[in-house]
């Protein structure tokens, strides 16, 4: 019962699920905690409620992701890109990345309305630095940056 699973063997929910579950962790580290929805709420997948009361709808994807259905939500757009998080508020980097890529002029988002990003190139990888999630240790530990020698 308790081996570990590939994540290239799950299914697309179990895969959902998982991520879920990852981000949640690496949220809690943040002073979030996490509420999954049952079904796409305002286009979000799941809540995270901050100790300080602020709430965010975020969506959660596989990879850097923009979409035209998410315009003007106030969502946010979570993904894994190898070990680590990120989460972004869709519609201000999308300004960005509007103003600093032809993301813009592709086929696939002037056709289909969305894009999204299967490599990082450095150029990507720097406009998302602002929007990386450290991922550190459990209960209060100092993620590694942050300890004092």
């Amino acid at each position: 019962m308790f081996n570990r699973v590939r994540y290239e063997e799950l299914n697309a929910r179990q895969m959902e699920a998982f991520n879920f579950q990852k981000v949640s962790a690496v949220l809690a580290d943040y002073g979030f905690v996490t509420l999954r929805l049952s079904s796409d709420w305002q286009g979000a997948d799941f809540i995270a409620q901050h100790r300080d009361g602020e709430f965010l709808k975020v969506q959660l994807k596989g990879r850097l992701s923009f979409a035209k259905k998410y315009e003007g939500r106030d969502l946010y757009v979570c993904f894994p890109y190898e070990v680590d998080w990120f989460i972004y508020p869709h519609d201000e980097l999308l300004a960005r990345f509007f103003s600093e890529t032809t993301m813009g002029e592709s086929k696939s988002w002037q056709q289909n309305g969305g894009y999204s990003y299967q490599k990082l190139s450095k150029k990507v990888r720097e406009l998302l630095e602002p929007y990386r999630l450290q991922v550190g240790e459990a209960r209060g530990i100092p993620l590694a940056e942050e300890s004092s020698p």
